[in-house]
């Protein structure tokens, strides 16, 4: 079950290597079609301190986003023009400027999606919504983090597993990278008994169910003991040494992770390995 079809978030040029570093390779590897999308925002009608329209400061602004613009295709294409890979550059105008918003579209006709993780010292004025980009999208996302060396093929795998939708879609999505890694380990954390299976049995149907596809799975079961569920995810992660990390997105509400925070968006804030997200 091949990635067929790829689509880069690119949303600076600093993007520009970090995601190709990852989709590269992988786009070689499976044959694939790779789309790059980058977006700039529309010029906005400032106006002078009398009310009249700044035709100066619109223009530069016009501009700069021009060259910006240019600058992340050139960068684009001296990295994917030598590679031998199928590629297209799809390039974007939106009130945000947001090559994560704009690309929602083209993901939605992809296989998995690769993005970026925001750097915390970047000094972007617009960081691509990764958020908005999980939740619309409809397809996996694999975020490239921000602080961990960048590959293309993941060997440990974790898969943070509590049996729902969003849980089961994200750990199918990843089904092509479980084959080929070569071990997986299914972390349930605080399983709650249930009149189809005891605490005992969780994760293990799901391993079953992956290793009839020649998947080398384990399955861990842990107790949070006060910890957050996103510190004991993070701690198996470098407990186990995993590379790639797969959850389902967003099992609570966007707007109520947004305000408040969550597992999905302390994970997606940790930076220290890929992880691969699905809704």
């Amino acid at each position: 079950m091949p990635f067929k079809t790829i689509v880069a978030i690119i949303q600076s040029e600093r993007d520009v290597s970090r995601v190709l570093d990852v989709a590269i390779p992988f786009a070689d590897r499976h044959e694939s079609h790779l789309i790059g999308v980058h977006a700039e925002a529309l010029a906005m009608p400032y106006t002078t301190a009398v009310g009249f329209p700044d035709t100066e400061f619109i223009q530069a602004n016009a501009d700069l986003c021009k060259e910006r613009a240019e600058k992340v295709q050139k960068a684009f294409l001296s990295r994917i023009e030598t590679s031998g890979v199928s590629f297209e550059w799809r390039s974007f105008e939106s009130f945000s400027g947001d090559s994560a918003l704009s690309g929602v579209e083209s993901a939605r006709c992809a296989d998995i999606v690769i993005v970026a993780q925001a750097s915390p010292d970047a000094k972007d004025s617009v960081a691509a919504d990764i958020d908005s980009l999980i939740y619309e999208a409809g397809r996996p996302v694999l975020v490239v983090p921000h602080a961990a060396p960048l590959i293309s093929t993941f060997r440990r795998i974790l898969i943070a597993w509590n049996g729902s939708r969003e849980a089961t879609r994200a750990a199918f999505d990843a089904l092509p990278f479980i084959i080929e890694a070569d071990a997986t380990e299914i972390l349930v954390i605080d399983p709650v008994e249930t009149a189809a299976q005891s605490m005992d049995a969780a994760g293990a149907e799901i391993a079953s169910a992956f290793a009839r596809h020649g998947a080398k799975v384990s399955v861990s079961v842990q107790e949070s003991r006060g910890h957050t569920v996103d510190a004991v995810i993070h701690n198996k992660v470098v407990e186990t040494g995993a590379d790639l990390l797969v959850m389902g997105a967003y099992s609570h509400s966007w707007i109520r992770e947004f305000l408040f925070g969550g597992v999905t968006r302390n994970v997606l804030q940790a930076g220290d390995t890929a992880i691969l997200l699905s809704r």
